[in-house]
């Protein structure tokens, strides 16, 4: 081969290695606990739908705006943060034959892939586990916003509203189906702050340049 086709074909090679060398990983976040929340709402013999709420998710997710498809999400929910308003209706939400949180304490939810919509929407699938069973769901995700937060100490964060509808006796909950309904309808609320550290790109980043703010002298709402 002559020196001009190998130097040809050299120079190709660099061009097309460009791209992917330029690519970024996604931005790193951690969810926020305080304002994330899991609402769920169940038919209670059909007089009316009982609302409750799980507060206190923790989780990791990686992100970029731009690309969707490279997205992970890996959540963990405190089954006993369980909230229906009524010590004792918790307490038999929660009990064996229902939720059975003494055996299984936490659910979780690991995604497989993302479908974008558009840039504010995309279809999340993952698997859920809980009370001992993983089956896959599909969340349909909206992204709030994507900026740094206006309350100290200034992170950039980024928030999402999700909602799915789960069968409830597909978990293996199929206590009382009388009185509770099968359908599990779930809105999800979650805010992700963003990781220290988390990519060379966060060094430009005017709003990740957050470790001189001023700290809150009380929790910021």
């Amino acid at each position: 081969m002559s020196r001009f086709r190998w130097s040809t074909w050299l120079l190709l090679g660099c061009a097309l290695a460009l791209p992917w060398r330029a690519h970024a990983e996604p931005a790193r976040y951690e969810l926020d606990p305080v304002h994330t929340r899991v609402m769920f709402a169940v038919s209670h013999a059909g007089f009316s739908n009982a609302i409750g709420t799980v507060s206190g998710s923790h989780g990791s997710l990686a992100f970029d705006p731009a690309d969707w498809t490279d997205a992970k999400l890996e959540a963990t929910i405190p089954l006993t943060r369980l909230d229906l308003g009524d010590s004792k209706w918790n307490q038999a939400t929660l009990a064996r034959n229902l939720l059975d949180a003494q055996a299984h304490p936490v659910a979780s939810f690991v995604s497989t892939r993302i479908e974008p919509v558009d840039a504010a929407h995309a279809s999340v699938f993952g698997m859920l586990t809980l009370r001992g069973v993983t089956k896959e769901v599909k969340l349909d995700v909206t992204l709030n916003a994507l900026k740094r937060h206006p309350m100290p100490p200034f992170r950039r964060t980024v928030g999402f509203s999700a909602t799915t509808t789960l069968s409830r006796k597909a978990f293996g909950i199929d206590a009382w189906p009388t009185v509770i309904g099968d359908a599990i309808e779930l809105r999800i609320e979650a805010e992700a702050v963003r990781v220290r550290g988390a990519g060379a790109e966060e060094q430009s980043d005017p709003a990740a340049s957050d470790d001189d703010a001023p700290k809150p002298l009380q929790p910021t709402p």
